[in-house]
């Protein structure tokens, strides 16, 4: 039988040959190399890809977390307790704090913190804002400032609670602030009724946050801080779509640094099932 060399452009999703050295519709190199790094690229760029990502890498290490130690692991009807990963599994997935960090020199841990969390709760509140936030600030800014955004913002954040003394922490809401500034940054500085509406409603964001901050215990109000910040500036920095198109050298960064993010998370997965015999000696 023929081989059939029909596909998809990962990009533009129009039928094409697999042969094809660029896409006749939309200009996408090699299509047909499933796994390069233009295909990854080309898949981050498609409309609602990005989010769904970290949606979906945030949900299977909130599942490794519990399922690396379910001896340990609180299950209870309390909603502001249930299905808690124990200690130990979020220091082996790459908690962050002044522990893991200044004790011990794990400086990775100030990227891989912001894909864990401490609770069912504190992963649906997260979910559910990033999935919302998510999708407007990939509108605004396009996929790849708006992963950007994501990851540096969290990097920050999680960097300025080790300076005020944060002993361990996790959590995506401090990547989550960095859109949130962002899109307040662009809501600003566009003006306008849609910029006047859209700040409006980006102040009664920050508002919330700062009202769980001080009412909700355990809240980690110094990573809100640093993520709203550094949201503001990188949004200060890369521009938004109406301005400024994405480059291509943008999206190739983009796309290396997230693959870069992957293999980090992927490592530090297989070196904590290998090692999970150890937990009880981590603390």
């Amino acid at each position: 039988m023929k081989e059939n060399k029909a596909m998809m452009c990962p990009r533009c999703r129009r039928m094409l040959s697999r042969d094809e050295a660029i896409c006749p519709w939309c200009g996408q190199k090699q299509p047909g190399h499933w796994f390069s790094v233009q295909h990854m690229v080309a898949r981050i760029g498609r409309p609602g890809e990005a989010v769904k990502g970290l949606l979906w890498v945030n949900g299977i290490f909130f599942l490794l977390s519990l399922l690396l130690n379910p001896a340990e692991t609180k299950w209870t009807l309390n909603p502001f307790a249930a299905l808690a990963p124990d200690t130990r599994s979020l220091l082996m997935l790459g908690a962050t704090g002044t522990w893991p960090v200044l004790k011990h020199g794990d400086w990775f841990t100030l990227v891989t913190a912001g894909f864990l969390h401490g609770g069912l709760l504190h992963l649906l509140f997260n979910m559910t804002a990033l999935y919302h936030v998510g999708q407007l600030a990939e509108r605004v800014f396009g996929p790849f400032r708006m992963l950007l955004i994501y990851l540096v913002s969290s990097v920050a954040g999680f960097a300025l609670s080790l300076a005020g003394g944060v002993t361990l922490t996790v959590g995506a809401s401090a990547a989550i602030c960095g859109l949130i500034g962002a899109l307040l940054y662009y809501a600003k500085r566009r003006g306008g009724l849609h910029g006047r509406i859209m700040y409006k409603h980006t102040q009664g964001w920050v508002i919330g946050l700062v009202v769980i901050g001080f009412i909700m215990p355990g809240i980690n109000n110094w990573g809100h801080g640093g993520g709203l910040v550094a949201g503001i500036v990188a949004a200060a920095l890369l521009g938004y779509s109406e301005i400024r198109r994405e480059k291509d050298r943008l999206r190739l960064f983009v796309g290396i640094l997230a693959l870069a993010v992957l293999a980090l998370l992927i490592w530090v997965a297989i070196t904590a099932l290998i090692f999970r015999g150890s937990l009880g000696r981590l603390i």
